[in-house]
């Protein structure tokens, strides 16, 4: 038995079997936990009881199908480097045992002169040189192409590892979004990161089996396979290990088939709180304030995707005790919070925001969370019931603060309910935020920040900070994206007397804010800007959303 092996063993033989049991790629993550240290540190331990040198950084050959088969590159998770030498090398995550050595030499005819790497990079780099899933379509597996009404519930059929695979790689990348989109003779598949659509690398003949993959999909939420017509609309519970992860599922008729749309919802997710949102203690102030307040209405605002749920979420937990009853109404329910009423809207039989908010307030409610206005009926109910002593959240769509003072008039509200009832405007958006690994300070001037700033609508004296931006880089650590999550920007509308005087006026937009401003509301753009200043997001990023609400 190898230096490597006998140490592993002196762990105990449910250790051993946990950590030789698991995915290559998993191995080195287990062995860190049991020698209860970091990854690095785990390489280190294995290179030296292995005896192999370990390689941060390697050059793949240049034919690198012709030195080793695809089929032993993904499952011994190996690739065939550059050598300074006339020899045969390979990395590979985790120590080659005799056989796979074996298999290796009586496939290629070589020994290799063996390394040892970061497995996740391996991994990372065979999927971007081969695509997602190559293995699973390999030569000799075209007898899928015709099994889409076939499809056996076995989880080593290709279509079902290839699918599971997708899911899988997409909750490590942090996607929310999975999209299947057939285009002429190819089936392209994007993950949206960060708010940002990223194209999967896919091998070359997957359209092939287009049909069997859209038909798994459709199976996994139990749709109707044979309608492929109309739009249909289902749900995927995907079991991760011990996590299990909720996906919202729409198919949609295109010219080439039918592309399908998967939200990620994982529950086992930390919940975002009110601090996780990146507020200024005076905004973080603003809002905490109006919350506890025991009625009025608060309204989040902003285009599609920009965090409005999320945040209202953050303010029901913030909120939530054994001493308020809490009752919410959306479409859909997307994450359960413990201790709330949630009710979920089901317009095909009637129940829509309006019908659900009037029964609502025959249940004794504290706290009301609606998750959209969308018409007068819903904003008159909203109001009233702000009115008579409760406290509302909702969202509605519009680019910015004032935007809504003047849409929920647009809508026939009575301007004096509105100014009586409203407590809190949020205008908000969502900007990816910098890598910190590996984001770096700008080589932009003072004067090319500056002019960016003129853009943007701010004081060109704040150019005097353009030392303090930074711009993305990318590494291992986010991908090579240069981002990794995301943060959001802030426009907080308090009202005042002025304000007040302004809705019952019926003064515009433009009014509104500029008096807001002068109050002191710091605007998205301020807010955006501010974000900069921290290293947290890069002025690309807020010139991106320039166009968007003039953010």
């Amino acid at each position: 038995m190898s230096d490597w092996m006998q140490r592993i063993a002196e762990f105990g033989e449910e250790a051993k079997e946990e950590i030789l049991g698991a995915p290559l790629e998993k191995r080195l993550q287990i062995l860190a936990k049991q020698l209860d240290v970091g990854l690095e540190e785990a390489s280190r331990w294995l290179s030296e009881m292995s005896q192999l040198e370990l390689r941060e950084t390697f050059e793949l050959c240049d034919k690198i199908e012709d030195c080793l088969p695809l089929p032993i590159i993904h499952e011994y998770l190996c690739l065939p480097i550059k050598s300074s030498e006339a020899a045969f090398d390979i990395i590979s995550g985790w120590p080659l045992d005799k056989a796979m050595l074996s298999w290796i030499r009586v496939t290629c005819g070589f020994i290799p002169r063996c390394f040892l790497g970061n497995p996740e990079e391996i991994r990372r780099v065979a999927q971007e040189k081969f695509g997602l899933g190559a293995e699973s379509f390999l030569a000799g597996n075209e007898d899928i192409k015709s099994s889409e009404e076939t499809i056996e519930e076995d989880e080593d059929a290709v279509i079902i590892k290839f699918v599971n695979e997708v899911i899988r790689q997409a909750l490590q990348d942090r996607a929310t979004d999975i999209h299947f989109e057939p285009q002429k003779k190819l089936l392209q598949i994007r993950y949206r990161i960060d708010g940002v659509l990223v194209p999967v690398k896919l091998p070359q003949n997957l359209h092939f089996y287009q049909a069997a993959i859209i038909s798994r999909l459709k199976i996994m939420a139990r749709l109707n396979i044979s309608e492929k017509r109309r739009p249909q609309d289902g749900r995927i519970t995907f079991q991760l290990g011990s996590e299990s992860v909720d996906i919202r599922v729409s198919t949609l008729p295109v010219v080439y088939g039918e592309s399908i749309s998967l939200r990620l919802l994982d529950q086992g997710s930390a919940p975002i709180t009110l601090e996780d949102l990146y507020l200024s203690p005076k905004e973080y102030q603003r809002i905490e304030f109006a919350i506890k307040k025991p009625h009025g209405i608060i309204l989040v605002t902003g285009p599609t995707g920009s965090g409005k749920s999320t945040t209202l979420g953050a303010c029901v937990r913030k909120i939530r005790s054994p001493e308020l009853r809490i009752i919410t109404v959306e479409d859909p329910v997307e994450y359960e919070v413990v201790g709330v009423n949630q009710v979920q809207v089901q317009s095909d039989i009637g129940m829509t925001f309006a019908s659900a908010l009037r029964s609502i307030l025959r249940q004794d409610p504290d706290v009301i969370m609606i998750g959209e206005i969308r018409d007068q009926e819903t904003a008159d109910i909203a109001i009233r019931a702000s009115i008579t002593g409760h406290l509302v959240l909702s969202t509605l769509h519009t680019n910015d603060a004032a935007g809504a003072v003047t849409r929920l008039l647009d809508m026939g509200l009575e301007p004096f309910l509105l100014a009586s009832s409203l407590e809190v405007v949020i205008a908000q958006r969502l900007m990816r935020r910098l890598c910190p690994h590996c984001a770096k300070p700008t080589k932009s001037s003072r004067g090319e920040i500056e002019k960016y700033l003129t853009v943007l609508g701010i004081d060109a004296s704040e150019s005097e900070y353009y030392q303090q931006v930074m711009e993305p880089v990318g590494c291992e650590q986010c991908r090579q994206l240069g981002y990794c999550g995301r943060i959001g920007v802030y426009e907080i509308l308090k009202m005042s007397d002025s304000i007040h005087d302004a809705i019952v006026h019926n003064q515009p937009a433009s009014e509104i804010r500029g008096s807001a401003v002068q109050e002191g509301m710091l605007t998205l753009q301020q807010s955006a800007w501010n974000q900069v200043k921290q290293g947290r997001t890069s002025l690309s990023v807020i010139m991106r959303l320039a166009s968007d609400a003039e953010v």
